[in-house]
């Protein structure tokens, strides 16, 4: 029998800053996961990975994170994805320390 499939986000990582990015609907690339465009059929989710994939200057690693829908926008449902909304874990800067102020 078939799994259902799970609605998804387009992530990968940016070349240039190597901060987690996700794929918009406008085809931008955000910081910000509750920007993605939440993907809920199985064909569009590999069109729009291809696309993620075709940009070999501007992300690296693209892959279909599963996402579920919340108040602000896509959100995780893994741990892993939750982890790289919020930025680097090596020391605080960026999206950690913009959590700190």
């Amino acid at each position: 029998m078939p799994r259902t499939f799970t609605p998804k986000v387009v992530t990968a990582n940016a070349l240039l800053k190597g901060d987690a990015v996700w794929l918009t609907e406008d085809d931008r690339w955000s910081r910000d996961m509750a920007e993605a465009e939440l993907i809920e059929d199985e064909a569009h989710a590999q069109i729009r990975l291809l696309f993620a994939e075709g940009q070999p200057g501007v992300v690296v690693g693209a892959y279909l994170a599963d996402a579920q829908a919340g108040p602000e926008g896509p959100e995780p449902i893994h741990f892993r994805e939750a982890f790289r909304t919020r930025g680097p874990s090596n020391y605080a800067h960026g999206k950690q320390a913009e959590a700190v102020k």
